[in-house]
């Protein structure tokens, strides 16, 4: 099958959990014998079949949506012109996009070639109401792009089936025959338990001594300043350790910055690392974890929970999206409860709370390293077992096939 996929984010650009699963998806679809042609935002890594699409020049200073729109345009325009360079029925067969971002890309370029056009839901506009303080009056443009989109695609696969249920409740016009559930997941090699200590010690973190680890962007939905309130409760003994950058707006960059420094004022072991590391790194510094923290208020799957898990660390996570379909509470480590208001904001009911709640589990968590370091153990089991990439593959292949086959 000769698939079109879209994306914002290809390496280097790879800042969250959707464009490491375009990533490891193209390289599985790849590995099974189909071709793949990868358009990209930005300036990506050159290699075979991928291509580059800057942002207009003619929109620079312009709304953040709009610009994203007029690189819409230019992929649509790109992929058409090699569509009908190869001729009827030697070249693109179906168009897949990913976010937002390309979603519009992928509906235009379908409507050109005549080919279905696939959406992979990674996160759903209504459902981030906050992205008005980054957008603006461009949150509205970027609603409207995902939802023309996802009225018009053959498929719209959610990555968990709590994710489906947003979808459906968010675009109630969708037919559910039409929202598959593929989860994300793992490369159990690239991700590994590593229990040298070189990282570690550069980064300021103490191996041995307990530790809370996040890792993630600073955005409303990851529901970091919750975290840095329910930290304030742990013993003293335990570290937080936070790779946490990129974030959404100056108004949360600040929050987080004032929250860390009066936490660091009343404890010592608060180890910050604003910059994106290396995978390997990442990978020392979660296997260092006695327990790795998911505090979010929206999370579609969460990649990074499998990367953890796919470590040895067992995850503390909300209750909320698919975390649970991730994290066995009890099995590979706890859920935290929250109830949340119906607004799509994601926001606790009572915030207070849902941080005591927070602290308590992680002060649970840490006070048995053993019973973590055996919820740790699960999780990679589980990880392993049940979140192939190869497994993700095959069943996006086989969503594929159907929208093939209603179109033809």
């Amino acid at each position: 099958m000769h698939t079109g996929v879209i994306t914002k984010e290809w390496p280097p650009a790879v800042y969250g959990g959707a464009g490491v699963h375009v990533v490891e998806l193209v390289r599985a679809l790849r590995a099974a014998g189909h071709e793949v042609d990868v358009h990209a935002f930005g300036d990506p890594e050159p290699g075979p079949g991928v291509h580059g699409h800057p942002e207009p020049a003619a929109l620079a200073g312009a709304n953040a949506a709009l610009r994203t729109l007029g690189t819409d345009l230019q992929v649509a325009a790109a992929v058409d012109a090699a569509a009908a360079a190869a001729g009827p029925g030697r070249g693109l067969e179906l168009v897949h996009s990913h976010t937002w971002y390309a979603n519009l890309a992928g509906h235009l370029a379908a409507g050109l070639t005549g080919v279905p056009h696939v959406v992979t839901a990674h996160s759903l506009e209504p459902m981030r109401p906050w992205k008005a303080e980054q957008l603006g009056g461009g949150y509205r443009v970027s609603s409207w792009a995902e939802e023309t989109a996802y009225r018009h695609a053959a498929a719209v696969i959610a990555v968990s089936a709590g994710m489906r249920a947003d979808i459906l409740r968010s675009y109630p016009f969708l037919d559910p025959e039409r929202v598959p559930v593929v989860h994300n997941g793992i490369d159990s090699d690239d991700w590994r338990r590593d229990e040298d200590t070189d990282v570690v010690e550069r980064l300021g973190v103490e191996p041995g001594r307990p530790a809370v680890v996040f890792v993630g962007r600073i955005t409303r939905q990851k529901g970091l300043p919750y975290l840095l309130r329910a930290c304030a409760e742990l013993p003293p003994e335990v570290q937080l350790v936070l790779l946490a950058g990129a974030p959404d707006t100056p108004e949360i960059a600040a929050e987080v910055r004032g929250l860390v420094e009066g936490l660091r004022e009343r404890r010592d072991g608060v180890v910050w690392v604003e910059q994106m590391l290396p995978r390997p790194e990442v990978c020392q510094v979660l296997s260092h974890a006695t327990v790795f923290v998911c505090p979010s208020v929206y999370e579609p799957l969460g990649i990074v929970n499998l990367e953890a898990m796919a470590c040895g660390a067992a995850v503390v996570g909300t209750a909320t999206g698919g975390i649970p379909e991730v994290v066995d509470d009890g099995r590979t480590g706890w859920l935290v409860p929250i109830e949340q208001v119906g607004d799509g904001t994601g926001t606790p009911v009572d915030p207070d709370r849902f941080v005591a709640d927070l602290a308590r589990t992680l002060g649970e968590a840490v006070a048995d390293p053993a019973e973590a370091r055996r919820r740790g153990e699960a999780g990679r089991a589980r990880a392993v077992e049940e979140f192939s990439w190869r497994t993700v593959a095959e069943r996006t292949v086989a969503v594929y096939e159907r929208a093939l086959s209603r179109a033809g």
